[in-house]
């Protein structure tokens, strides 16, 4: 093992999230993650029984890492609700469209795959979109709340919106372009303008 990682279980994690992120779960052995992290097999199996544990434990840690980078943008004392939110919104857009040929959203890259392939990682997927979802429920109830936002029914407008990105982002990474990214936008500043 590198001696440079103190958490071997982590550093197995990133490694393979950089690798899963740009070709899928399925076509990635874990040889090829082990050889990229410079860890023995036995290692692995030491914190993961088994290849699919490993992707619910890769999607367990991408969120926790996504969940908390959420709520620090969410946090941030400048803004009313819509600023903040639209923060979040001018944040994804960044980080897609410069990243469109390498999806780095896991949701986007795995949701599909991942769906039939193991019920544990998709309730894992599951649980974390909901999670994010309730996030950005709670900040246009605050834009609502201080006057930024119109009136609405925060838990659907938040559940579309995501919807919408999600998709965007899908659509943004078939064409290898910001489009639909900027179409989401577009809309999501309608949609939430007061």
């Amino acid at each position: 093992m590198n001696t440079r990682h103190d958490n071997t279980r982590q550093h197995i994690l990133e490694t393979g999230q950089r690798i899963i992120v740009g070709k899928g779960f399925a076509s990635v052995g874990l040889n090829e993650i082990l050889t990229a992290a410079g860890v023995p097999k036995g290692s692995f199996y030491h914190y993961f029984a088994s290849k699919e544990q490993y992707g619910q434990a890769l999607l367990q840690d991408y969120f926790d890492r996504y969940l908390a980078e959420l709520d620090a943008l969410f946090a941030a004392e400048a803004g009313c609700g819509r600023e903040r939110l639209m923060r979040y919104w001018q944040t994804w857009l960044d980080k897609q469209v410069d990243a469109c040929a390498e999806q780095k959203c896991m949701v986007v890259k795995l949701g599909g795959e991942v769906a039939d392939l193991s019920d544990a990682m998709r309730v894992t997927l599951r649980d974390g979109t909901e999670q994010v979802v309730q996030r950005i429920a709670r900040v246009i109830e605050a834009g609502v709340a201080d006057g930024s936002i119109p009136p609405m029914d925060a838990p659907a407008i938040a559940q579309t919106l995501y919807q919408l990105w999600l998709g965007a982002s899908l659509i943004g990474k078939l064409h290898r372009d910001g489009a639909a990214l900027a179409n989401a936008m577009a809309f999501t500043r309608s949609l939430l303008a007061p």
